[in-house]
């Protein structure tokens, strides 16, 4: 298996050397030459597999130069019972009218983000203990991928993390989540500003490629290929949990941020796994929304970027929409780079021709959550299960609820734990969520955190001084 760029400016690599670099240096995003295809024979040979041996049998089909036996041992080492609050890794819960949840926030930050960052902790190890080398990890983080990262690498051999986050813009608990971390190659940047200009600031270091190679950066934001990859692993599991028979067609609802998740469901559908709709849930920020429903992608700038109870999903530049374009266009590079020049340039780009194959040929609805619909979404769950979710999720439900299908389940995939939001569920139940035993007094603890203005040269300085070299 070979990766290529979405801007076809990259010779085909290994897994382990895009693992290393995350953005192409053409400015693109990794993927796959071919994607591996899953017959239903297959498929139903996987009936019954523990989490950590689907997962090895699903990324051998992308990791293919890492030997079987070791990736074997990886993902057995990511997904134990001891990590993941849970035997099964990723328990289904039943709620309502044809819906599940999937359950994706047993790990140790509490977030979905841990799914991918536990393997991505063990191979990240793995391969710069074979290359003997080091890596200095730069991302940018709306909340719940920062900490999955910090947690995943933490003391890692040969690892340096530096994670941006919008100064004062996520929950008190994801700020101490990060902060608290007293671990030596662990760094946080607390920039003034939105995700998205953080982001930026992040693409433009990963582009400047004489800097990117001097200090052997690399990404764990879903522009890396192996986060994606990590991902596809659970929509596998919640297809084999929900069906009992071959070809049974299942539904995912995701909350959506940055794509990359419902990427990843992309991606296991287009390997042949029987998925029906995709469907697309945002909040007030609904650039995403809003490109399924009319076939025009216009971010927003930051100044008309919302500060809402879904914190997370605070985006309005989607990192991972590239890849799915990539396929949209029929894997045509030059016509993604010309619709990025096309972006740079007006702000916008309009592929409301291809509008009809969003839903016939890749099963893609969407819709749009407020602070409102979240609030009651929560608390109509809870009253009528007894299930309480974050409000990520709650936009998840809300916006499935409007697709479920007789006969098709409906899997929400859940986003986080309701106590890293417990204002809002405060604000819709009148009384806080409690976090589990060990991180009640998490926002306690001593924090430690770099604040700086959003700037490149601030940022890059920073890097310089700290990077393991």
């Amino acid at each position: 298996m070979k990766y290529i760029s979405t801007r076809g400016g990259m010779a085909p690599q290994p897994f382990s050397d895009i693992l290393l670099e995350g953005l192409a240096p053409d400015g693109g995003l990794a993927v796959p030459e071919l994607l591996p295809q899953i017959s239903a024979e297959t498929l139903e040979s996987w009936r019954g597999l523990p989490y950590a041996d689907l997962a090895f049998e699903v990324l051998s089909r992308f990791a293919t130069d890492i030997p079987a036996d070791d990736l074997r041992r990886l993902t057995r080492a990511a997904y134990t019972s001891q990590i993941f609050n849970s035997e099964d890794i990723v328990p289904l819960r039943p709620l309502d009218n044809g819906l599940s949840l999937l359950g994706l926030s047993e790990g140790p930050t509490l977030a979905f983000k841990d799914m991918a960052m536990q393997f991505l902790g063990q191979v990240f190890e793995y391969v710069l203990t074979q290359r003997n080398t080091t890596l200095n990890i730069v991302g940018a983080t709306s909340g719940d991928t920062g900490s999955a990262a910090e947690y995943a690498l933490r003391g890692k051999r040969g690892v340096a993390v530096f994670m941006l986050s919008p100064h004062g813009r996520m929950s008190a608990f994801q700020r101490a989540q990060m902060y608290s971390l007293q671990d030596e190659n662990i760094h946080n940047i607390a920039v003034r500003g939105v995700f998205d200009e953080a982001q930026d600031i992040v693409k433009a270091l990963a582009s400047d490629l004489a800097f990117k190679s001097k200090y052997r950066l690399g990404a764990v934001n879903s522009i890396n290929w192996a986060r994606i990859a990590a991902q596809v692993v659970y929509y596998f599991h919640g297809w084999l949990r929900a069906t009992d028979k071959p070809g049974q067609q299942v539904s995912f609802a995701v909350p959506s941020g940055n794509f990359g998740n419902i990427l990843s469901g992309h991606i296991a559908r287009s390997m042949g796994l029987p998925v029906r709709r995709l469907v697309l849930a945002t909040n007030e920020n609904n650039v995403l929304e809003e490109f399924f429903r009319t076939g025009v992608y216009r971010p927003r700038p930051a100044e008309q970027t919302y500060a809402t109870s879904s914190p997370s999903m605070d985006i309005s530049r989607a990192s991972n929409f590239e890849r799915f374009v990539f396929d949209l266009v029929g894997r045509d590079a030059a016509r993604v780079k010309a619709l990025w020049s096309d972006l740079a340039r007006d702000g916008f780009f309009d592929l409301s021709a291809l509008k009809p194959q969003f839903e016939e040929r890749y099963g893609f609805v969407s819709g749009a959550s407020s602070h409102e619909d979240r609030l009651a979404t929560i608390r109509s769950l809870y009253d009528q299960t007894g299930v309480l979710v974050d409000p990520h999720t709650a936009d998840g439900v809300k916006v499935a609820r409007d697709h479920v299908e007789p006969g098709v389940p409906m899997l929400v995939l859940e986003t986080a734990l309701p106590a890293k939001f417990s204002e809002t569920i405060e604000a819709a139940l009148g009384r806080p969520a409690t976090p589990p035993g060990n991180l009640a007094n998490l926002e306690s603890l001593p924090q430690r955190v770099e604040i700086m203005d959003c700037d490149l040269a601030a940022v890059r300085g920073y890097i310089e001084a700290h990077a393991k070299v």
